[in-house]
């Protein structure tokens, strides 16, 4: 690998060309799962503080449309849970307890049996007391899907008198009365009498912590709350697996989620999560597949003096309602398109013309089967586009759907046809793409889905829900990247079920850097030969060193001799906070790049931003002015305007972006920042994802030391508690 002697930079007289091991350090994002990092803290925030972006770019094409895309795309999100919430109360015994459960495992399971089945919870099943199940609502009406979500209302504020009633609650509380907006936005109009009710619903507001929801709740109920109080512990439960699903998981072991409510302070842990299950605030699940039929005397496995065999132990899950509905429709969903496959032209002719043996091969395989996972890195995109291009030749309406704008425009220059590429959030939204045929679904017979591993489940869901019998359905990406913002792991759990046929592309990445990359790929942090200094190690000693030395790659060095402008050059770091973070490193960037007072909420004119449309997408983009309607930005030709009020919570500077951030998208340069605390947040994805990021140039500014090779050479390790691979594996069998 092309090296530098300490504090010198690409093009600078000094520098000449050696040879040292690779060593720069990866994330802030602390795991793949995406924790939320604090101010001052080197993990990354992959949900956002205050919106803050997470994953990659996507934008519309369409600027009179930008914000009702989001709208829309809430609006089909509501329709869809409509659908699956009405196929969930229709199956009788959704919820397999097992033959073999006892204890607590037995309980919470037949506890969510009865809750199922309409009958009475508590005497039948648990030790302790616990409410009967309420009534279900019989179920809708199936609703009949539009040909294009129609776009959401704007939120509405809620009416004076109730802000000042729930104002006048909160204050009573010793709560801020600040909060009596964001408390109405989540609670509605009767928030007031909603908070006297339940003082701790209070902690559904995004940033209260338990110890204020406590304070609330002692100040309104006086004696008569306590720690075991029924609605603090399901509100500290649901807060517990909603943080966990900002990590990525979309279930928790029933033993994490009782150990954490007896850190805080609850004395029954185990009759806390009865009652929830009982009352539906979370459900169970057995995790792993189904039991096998008991063994006979005779079968294999029996013991020579007739006892049974010793039953193992059985792990409980508990999951929110959305999530486990998401992974059950999204499951039923892959089993339909697998066996709803039907031969709709001859494919062999395309699939001999296709220029690589990889493209072959996926093209021979799609003709056959329903659904497809291809894997393989950057250079890999070319089969897909491949396929695309192939299928349209038969007169198949084939589309490939992408993460990011970026990724849009990349499929768009391998298949040669703007309109065989979308990206997904404009495809669902109805803003890209075809649109919906008279049913509702998605008018397409082949729909590819380029990184994959930045689906998240509900999205998963969503899309293949719109998907009509005997569409074709590709996830196509690379599984040695960071996973998706949003909770579950689609990708690797479809591939770990072996669902379906897996294509694995044998086309390398090319150059140093795709050398470099895929080493890391496989556990191995190579010395690459790079020439043309395509990767550069810029050693720095501390996080104030690490900030002057990015500044002046990106403002200089990087321009004068590489060739690529600043503006071409995009910054990864380990986290927001921190002393190296993005909100540190965007700080020095705009000073040294774009000086100005920050006139438009902290913005000025020529300012490189990231814009939140909706939570989980970033959106890259250029300050252009601000006006009474808001900011107005330039996300890639398309003119957008935030209003006033959105602009502190949904934009933020986006000179230096998290490797999470960065998912999905490529730039012509790129400086990846590994200050010394980064250590502790290093893993081989990171490493992977944001070396990956730089398509013809790549420094490192390293000070982590040896820490990068260990996390490079330790395995990764399924880092989400998720379903969806049982539930493919049982409707596999």
């Amino acid at each position: 690998m092309t090296a530098l002697p300490r504090g010198e930079t690409p093009g600078s007289p000094a520098a000449d060309d050696g040879v040292v091991a690779p060593s720069p350090a990866v994330d802030g994002d602390r795991s793949a799962t995406g924790t939320t990092g604090d101010e001052g803290e080197t993990t990354t925030d992959t949900t956002g503080d205050g919106d803050e972006a997470a994953t990659e770019a996507t934008t519309g094409d369409d600027a009179a449309t930008a914000l009702s895309e989001a709208e829309a795309e809430l609006a089909a999100q509501r329709e869809f849970r409509e659908r699956i919430e009405k196929r969930k109360a229709e199956k009788k015994g959704p919820i397999s307890a097992g033959a073999k459960l006892s204890g607590t495992a037995a309980d919470l399971l037949a506890a969510v049996r009865a809750v199922e089945s309409g009958e009475k919870p508590a005497a039948p099943f648990l030790d302790r007391p616990a409410p009967a199940a309420p009534d279900r609502p019989a179920p809708a009406p199936e609703p009949v899907r539009p040909r294009t979500p129609e776009p959401a209302p704007a939120p509405r504020s809620a009416p004076p008198e109730a802000l000042a009633a729930t104002a006048a609650v909160l204050t009573e509380g010793g709560a801020p009365a600040a909060l009596a907006g964001p408390v109405a936005e989540v609670l509605g109009a009767q928030a007031a009498e909603a908070l006297r009710e339940d003082p701790w619903r209070l902690l559904a507001v995004p940033g209260v912590r338990p110890e204020q929801a406590d304070g609330f709740a002692r100040a309104l109920l006086g004696a008569g709350c306590g720690p075991d109080d029924g609605r603090r512990t399901a509100a500290l439960i649901g807060l517990l697996l909603e943080r966990a699903a900002l990590r990525g998981h979309t279930a928790q072991d029933a033993a994490t989620v009782r150990a954490a409510l007896a850190e805080h302070a609850v004395t029954d842990p185990g009759a806390a999560l009865e009652r929830a299950v009982a009352e539906g605030v979370v459900l169970a699940f057995r995790d792993g597949p189904e039991d096998p039929e008991p063994e006979t005397a005779e079968e294999p496995g029996a013991r020579a003096d007739g006892d049974a065999p010793e039953p193992e132990p059985v792990r409980v899950l508990l999951g929110l309602d959305r999530y486990a509905l998401a992974e059950e429709s999204l499951a039923d969903g892959l089993a339909r398109l697998v066996n709803a496959c039907e031969k709709d032209a001859d494919w062999t002719e395309a699939a001999s013309a296709a220029g690589s043996s990889s493209a072959s091969e996926l093209i021979r395989t799609v003709a056959a089967h329903g659904l497809v996972a291809h894997t393989g890195g950057e250079a890999a995109r070319a089969e897909p586009a491949a396929l695309i291009t192939a299928a349209r030749g038969l007169g198949l309406r084939a589309l490939g759907a992408a993460h990011s704008a970026d990724g849009r425009h990349r499929l768009a220059g391998a298949t040669g046809d703007p309109a065989t590429a979308v990206t997904l959030a404009g495809l669902l939204s109805g803003a890209e793409g075809p649109g919906r045929d008279e049913e509702g679904a998605l008018a397409v017979d082949l729909l590819v889905v380029l990184d994959a591993p930045q689906l998240d489940v509900e999205t998963a869901a969503m899309l293949v829900e719109s998907l009509a019998d005997g569409t074709r359905l590709v996830l196509s990406g690379d599984p040695g990247v960071l996973g998706s913002a949003g909770a579950g792991r689609v990708f690797a759990d479809v591939l770990a079920a072996r669902a379906c046929p897996q294509i694995a592309s044998r086309t390398p990445d090319p150059g140093p850097i795709g050398e470099l990359v895929s080493g890391i790929g496989i556990g191995e942090l190579n010395q690459v030969e790079a020439p043309g200094r395509e990767v550069v190690i810029v050693p720095v000693r501390d996080a104030g060193e690490a900030v002057h030395r990015t500044v002046q790659l990106v403002a200089d060095s990087v321009p004068r001799a590489i060739g690529v402008p600043s503006s071409d050059t995009q910054v990864i770091t380990v986290g927001h906070g921190g002393s190296a973070g993005t909100r540190a490193l965007n700080a020095a960037l705009k000073q040294r790049l774009n000086p100005g007072p920050g006139r438009f909420g902290g913005f000025d004119p020529g300012d490189r931003v990231v814009h939140v449309p909706a939570p989980g997408r970033t959106v890259p983009a250029v300050v252009v002015s601000a006006d009474a309607e808001g900011l107005r930005l330039d996300c890639g030709g398309t003119e957008v305007v935030v209003p006033r009020e959105r602009v502190e919570s949904a934009v933020r500077h986006g000179w230096a972006l998290s490797a999470h951030q960065a998912a999905g998208t490529r730039w012509p340069a790129v400086v990846v920042v590994l200050p010394g605390d980064a250590a502790q947040g290093l893993s081989r994805a990171w490493v992977y994802t944001a070396f990956g990021r730089g398509e013809r140039h790549l420094s490192v500014v390293h000070g982590v030391d040896q820490a990068l090779p260990r996390a490079v050479a330790q395995a990764p390790a399924q880092d989400r508690t998720t379903r969806l691979r049982d539930l493919l594996e049982a409707a596999a069998r």
